[in-house]
């Protein structure tokens, strides 16, 4: 099966195992056989899949592992899951919204914030001033506006 892994790099997927899968509301774990990198995507052969019809079903699925299989950050850092949800609030104190989600554009990741509008805030300075896992806010210097 191809698959596009979010794993940096891109070829630490086949490193986390067993996979998680829901197909028509149902929950399967999928263990990999063995894979390799094949350009900008991943091959790999999963444990009873064995032709294209069985493979099909597994078609647009997203593939979840165990947070205990993630290496541990650096203080700091911060896995995308961990800041969906957050508060960003800009530096004259006003509210943009909540992450919903991050984009990588290839040249830096984006914040995608939801509020009253939706900004797409890159996630670098100096943009990005603070992250308070605490407080589970995020300060950035960008205006309401944009």
């Amino acid at each position: 099966m191809k698959l596009f892994s979010h794993a940096n790099p891109r070829k630490n997927i086949l490193s986390y195992q067993p996979w998680h899968v829901e197909v028509d509301g149902q929950w399967k774990t999928l263990e990999i056989v063995k894979g390799r990198v094949q350009g900008k995507t991943i091959v790999a052969q999963l444990k009873d899949v064995n032709d294209r019809e069985v493979a099909r079903n597994y078609i647009g699925t997203d593939i979840y592992i165990e947070r205990d299989q993630l290496p541990k950050l650096p203080k700091g850092e911060y896995y995308w899951d961990e800041l969906t949800g957050l508060e960003v609030v800009n530096t004259t104190g006003v509210k943009l919204g909540k992450i919903s989600y991050m984009v990588d554009t290839g040249s830096n990741n984006v914040m995608v914030i939801n509020g009253e509008k939706e900004h797409w805030v890159p996630y670098i300075e100096p943009f990005l001033i603070n992250i308070d896992m605490d407080t589970r806010k995020v300060l950035v210097d960008w205006d309401e506006d944009f």
